[in-house]
């Protein structure tokens, strides 16, 4: 690891979101894994996954291998400023507008498919039946 500890903002961090450019924080590290993204196992959409947050619970969930954890030594780049790092971030779903369906036909379907069944079957009874 760098000897000089450089101290990240959390909002700066935030900004390494892409492929080309990907900075995590894990365990109040921040690393840059911009060149492993291509080589990373889960493939670089779970990295990306784990930006612009603290992504150490997603990274303790897989289990890493001590090798994958010596492995980041190399990525490392600075600490986390943590007292820039939000406590719990909300996330809030792009407005959609509602989805109204149209009741009537789908009532009035309820109702006549059953008919048509049961007058289907009758018609096949009585050209079937034998007399």
């Amino acid at each position: 690891m760098a000897t000089d500890k450089k101290l990240f903002l959390f909002e700066e961090v935030e900004k390494h979101n892409k492929i080309k450019d990907c900075w995590l924080i894990i365990s109040g590290k921040v690393y840059d894994v911009t060149p492993f993204m291509d080589d990373h196992p889960g493939g670089d959409e779970v990295l990306l996954a784990a930006t612009g947050k603290d992504g150490s619970n997603d990274f303790e969930d897989v289990g890493h291998s001590d090798a994958a954890r010596e492995m980041m030594e190399k990525y490392y780049i600075g600490e986390i400023d943590p007292s820039t790092v939000p406590s719990k971030r909300i996330y809030i779903p792009p407005q959609q507008a509602p989805y109204t369906p149209d009741n009537t036909l789908i009532k009035i379907l309820q109702f006549l498919v059953p008919l048509l069944i049961m007058g289907f079957a009758l018609v096949v009874r009585h050209y079937t039946k034998k007399d």
